[in-house]
């Protein structure tokens, strides 16, 4: 059986029990090379080619030709039939030249499905490019989802995700330059937002990275889910309202500020280190040695 469904069209989905009783087959883009035998092929087929013309190409324009089709044989035939029946022969010789093949293709349509696979798959690549450090890649795979039409809003939306889900406090202007340039898509627009998308992408790309942020809060919150309850400490409880004081809500806190370095140990609920770890990369090195420091004194005191 043979699957072809995006969640996005509900005529066309699956559902989970029928899918796990399916025989899933993926279709693959066929290679450049794969392209350009089955044009030789198509030009010497001698019941479906071309039998009442003598047809001659360059390697350089069929190469031309598969790379235009992407994957995709029957482009690859339709642009190379153009070529053929639009070439005037010469001394009975139609010769498709690079020329020919770039005048039978004026324009080259991108294989990209703003909800299927295509989208979901740059996008991944996009972000992943930023996270692995490549603003060439990240440039890439933005410049393909814009040709494609994608939204520029969107890829904003994956800048700033990028921005501190993968860089975090170890640059935390990533983030500024992120929203920023969302922002500025919102009253700007295209062609010119692609040069601010452009600048906050690789922004993003070259910034010293850190995950420490995402990973603390995600086990911050597989606590609360799995049932860890913390009571708030008697000291930390909100003593704004009538009768607050009496009941001892609030006696004890000691504001921060009214001390040395603007910090002072108390019981907040949660031992330091608990859940964010930051990493000794950017400026988030800076927070480590601090809340290091802090321990330190702690202790002592």
């Amino acid at each position: 059986m043979l699957i072809g469904a995006t969640t996005e069209n509900p005529f066309f989905s699956v559902v989970s029990p029928l899918l796990s009783r399916s025989q899933v087959f993926e279709l693959r883009r066929l290679t450049e090379e794969h392209i350009v035998r089955l044009m030789h092929r198509a030009l010497q087929h001698p019941d479906r080619g071309w039998d009442d013309l003598k047809v001659e190409t360059d390697e350089d324009a069929l190469l031309h030709i598969a790379t235009y089709a992407e994957g995709d044989a029957r482009r690859a035939l339709n642009a190379l039939e153009i070529a053929v029946l639009t070439t005037p022969p010469e001394d009975g010789v139609v010769h498709i030249t690079i020329d020919v093949a770039q005048e039978s293709i004026q324009k080259k349509l991108i294989h990209y499905d703003g909800t299927g696979d295509e989208h979901y798959d740059a996008a991944s690549a996009f972000i992943k490019s930023m996270r692995g450090t490549d603003p060439d890649s990240a440039l890439y795979w933005m410049a393909l989802m814009l040709e494609a039409g994608e939204d520029p809003r969107f890829i904003a939306r994956r800048i700033c995700i990028a921005a501190s889900e993968d860089v975090g406090n170890a640059d935390p202007m990533a983030i500024v330059v992120a929203t920023s340039a969302w922002q500025a898509c919102e009253f700007i627009g295209l062609p010119e937002a692609q040069i601010i998308l452009a600048q906050a992408a690789t922004y993003v790309a070259c910034a010293a990275k850190s995950n420490a942020a995402v990973v603390g809060i995600g086990e911050a919150r597989r606590d609360v889910r799995e049932g860890k309850t913390v009571a708030v400490p008697k000291h930390l409880q909100d003593a704004h309202y009538p009768g607050a004081k009496r009941l001892g809500r609030g006696e004890g806190y000691k504001y921060a500020h009214d001390y040395e370095g603007g910090h002072v140990a108390q019981d907040y609920g949660i031992p330091r280190g608990t859940y964010y770890h930051p990493t000794d990369r950017g400026k988030e090195a800076e927070f480590r040695e601090r809340l290091n420091s802090f321990d330190e004194s702690d202790g002592d005191a």
